[in-house]
């Protein structure tokens, strides 16, 4: 068995004048969520063997702030793969993550995490937390799955359980959309 934690990058600012939307950085919002789904990491005792994540300006400053809440010292495998992917590029490269790391926490964007939770946990009415995702996957949200495989390689659609799923707005009703 395998874990694996998805955590969306936080919610980035539209007002900063960016060139390119890899560089967009996060808004005050953003990074006081990225802090709490830090904080909730720490109380739950997540942690993780591996963290392979994108090189966008967004996710390197959620990764921050989440390390930094956590106590965690996190060493990402920076992987320009993982922007704005596709489940199927996403499921390439946990493939390729290390065999042994048991934990894994990848860290991206939407659709394609969205989606991931979808080819690997099926669809079975077995899971309330999967139907909240189908809902919503938002900013900064965690997605927590046990594999059933024992090699990242051997990593398939329908393989997973997904055991929690936590929204920032669950920890703090102010990191939810009715509040700036």
């Amino acid at each position: 068995m395998k874990k694996l934690t998805l955590l969306r990058h936080a919610k980035s600012s539209w007002d900063d004048p960016v060139e390119r939307d890899f560089d967009r950085p996060l808004n005050d919002k953003g990074k006081r969520a990225a802090a709490m789904m830090g904080r909730f990491a720490r109380s739950k005792a997540l942690s993780f063997d591996q963290v392979l994540a994108s090189p966008a300006v967004r996710v390197i400053e959620t990764l921050e702030n989440f390390e930094e809440a956590s106590g965690l010292a996190l060493e990402p495998t920076w992987d320009r793969k993982i922007y704005l992917a596709s489940s199927a590029t996403l499921l390439d490269v946990l493939r390729g993550a290390n065999r042994d790391a048991d934990h894994i926490l990848m860290v991206g964007h939407n659709p394609g995490l969205e989606d991931l939770i979808f080819d690997l946990i099926p669809d079975d009415g077995t899971s309330p937390a999967r139907d909240e995702v189908e809902t919503k996957y938002p900013t900064a949200a965690l997605a927590e799955m046990t594999l059933a495989i024992d090699s990242w390689a051997d990593i398939n659609e329908k393989c997973g359980k997904l055991d929690r799923f936590t929204r920032p707005r669950d920890l703090d009703p102010e990191l939810g959309p009715d509040y700036n």
